[in-house]
């Protein structure tokens, strides 16, 4: 127990032995959804390998303290980034006797990061623009919006089919017009794991002269491996002509700690408006691939090791294990009443919706996370449904045969339950409310009134579990607290219309993100 409120403190009056300080740690992390044992479909990415964690942990904390800032100071690290540059370079269709033999790349702390570089990257490229664009369909990442939000791009959104889930070229074409700087297409895309036509898009960009950027961050590792595999994959990489750059996250399906993404330009004059430097001024010259200056080399060695480690003939195994998981979990789904598949899965997604108003998927989502199974609601949109989305890695191959039963029993309990039915005027403040009618105290008021409470405080969380600091992330899935129900909050946000779920997430992440004093 901890008793001494100054010692609660993240700064302690006095500092602690380092077997407590890892003892909270381990309590706090008791709290957290399980990160290994095939249950949590979302957020983390497991291939199941006897000491990979540990291989990696331990060349992160060799590396964590070299700074990427300055590569001569560091050549390790400048070394271990250009190796998974060209890992990357070469999976994805690039480098010597390809198609595009002169990729160059940069590694960043993720997709995010990716994104916005490469709408920096085509920006950039064309000064003379006053008020850029860039074309994305609608199932593109949200980094796309962060991208432009932050650089002062204009975006046009092409609608996707309710059928196929992707954008249809012609519309895309359509889109592209003189204040375009860069077009964008997924491989695979995030919310349902389907290919876009990439060679289609890529092809009109290039028409246009305009830049294609495809986004494999999610599971673009992956593809190679399953058309090796016999799957039928789209083309989508450098070996279509019109692409110019491609991002992938080795933090996914590359298995790696996070975080790590590789950002790949088809050659070094198109990768050059992506750098930023600056010498107007009496320090050191700056000069920065990335948007981040100092970073540590944790992340790039523990990237390393890993595909080192693994090898190509370990990722095909891991891709024909999730190959298997996502073919059960498909079955799962079509054999259980009241759903249907969104798509017939064809990377690492596994994504369906109702069939019935009687059954509501986000009581679905809550009955599921009882049952220790761990998956991400999505929100209605446009013509599409709400919907529930599994991002299935290797982890999950020796769960499979528990998912079908659990399932059911969770459609059973759902149609048991009922429909969520929110008060009529909770109804008709998510539908009428704008925006900037949100108030703090509204706000709050709001959160109370649907539970949502800030997280405990360091000096509680885990003080009934200091005596047992085992991580419950090693488990099932299954240890620790029961998980939230959180049904209620996701129909009130399904109920409004985009912006205003912006507004009211946001002021309620603001409520959680409060400081421990």
């Amino acid at each position: 127990m901890i008793d001494d409120e100054a010692d609660r403190r993240a700064l302690p009056g006095n500092g602690l032995p380092a077997e407590r300080v890892l003892a909270e740690v381990r309590a706090l992390r008791s709290a957290d959804r399980p990160t290994h044992g095939g249950r949590l479909f979302a957020y983390v990415y497991d291939p199941a390998v006897p000491g990979l964690d540990e291989l990696a942990a331990a060349a992160y904390a060799g590396s964590a303290h070299v700074n990427g800032l300055d590569p001569t100071a560091f050549p390790s690290l400048l070394a271990m980034e250009n190796a998974l540059v060209g890992a990357a370079a070469r999976l994805l269709g690039g480098g010597p006797g390809s198609a595009a033999p002169d990729v160059v790349g940069s590694v960043t702390s993720g997709g995010t990061e990716s994104l916005i570089l490469a709408v920096k990257a085509a920006r950039d490229a064309h000064p003379e623009i006053a008020a850029p664009r860039i074309v994305v369909p609608a199932s593109a990442h949200a980094a796309f919006a962060k991208a432009a939000h932050y650089l002062r791009v204009a975006v046009d959104t092409v609608p996707v089919s309710a059928s196929t889930l992707r954008p249809a070229a012609a519309d895309v074409a359509a889109a592209i017009g003189p204040d375009t700087v860069l077009v964008a297409c997924s491989a695979p895309s995030y919310a349902h794991g389907v290919v876009d036509p990439v060679a289609e898009i890529a092809e009109a960009a290039a028409t246009a002269g305009v830049r294609c950027h495809v986004d494999a961050c999610f599971g673009g590792w992956t593809l190679p491996y399953l058309r090796r595999l016999g799957v039928d994959v789209p083309p989508f990489d450098f070996a279509v002509a019109g692409v110019t750059s491609i991002s992938v996250d080795l933090h996914k399906y590359a298995y790696a700690p996070k975080g790590v993404s590789v950002l790949l330009h088809r050659d070094a004059a198109l990768r050059a408006p992506q750098y930023f430097a600056y010498a107007d001024w009496p320090g050191y010259t700056m000069v920065n691939p990335v948007i981040a200056s100092t970073r540590s080399g944790g992340p790039i060695a523990a990237a390393y090791a890993t595909l080192r480690h693994l090898g190509d003939d370990g990722y095909l195994r891991l891709a024909a294990a999730t190959r298997d998981a996502v073919a059960g979990l498909a079955d799962a789904v079509r054999a259980a009443d009241g759903l249907r598949l969104m798509a017939e899965p064809e990377s690492t997604v596994v994504c369906f919706t109702a069939t019935d108003l009687g059954l509501d998927l986000f009581v679905l989502v809550d009955e599921l996370a009882a049952r220790g199974w761990h998956t991400q609601p999505q929100l209605s949109y446009a013509d599409l449904p709400p919907s529930v989305h599994l991002t299935v890695t290797a982890a999950v191959a020796p769960r499979v045969a528990e998912f079908g039963p659990d399932l059911a029993a969770a459609v059973a309990a759902t149609r048991a339950a009922g429909p969520v039915a929110l008060p009529a005027e909770l109804l008709a403040l998510a539908t009428t409310l704008t925006p900037d009618a949100l108030t703090p105290d509204l706000v709050a008021g709001l959160a109370a009134g649907l539970g949502l409470t800030a997280p405990a405080d360091a000096d509680s969380a885990g003080a009934e579990q200091a005596a047992d600091p085992a991580d419950s992330s090693d488990g099932a899935g299954t240890a620790g607290p029961p998980p939230g129900r959180m049904a209620v909050v996701n129909t009130l946000l399904d109920a409004a219309p985009p912006a205003l779920r912006e507004r009211l997430l946001v002021e309620f992440v603001g409520l959680l993100q409060r400081p421990t004093w």
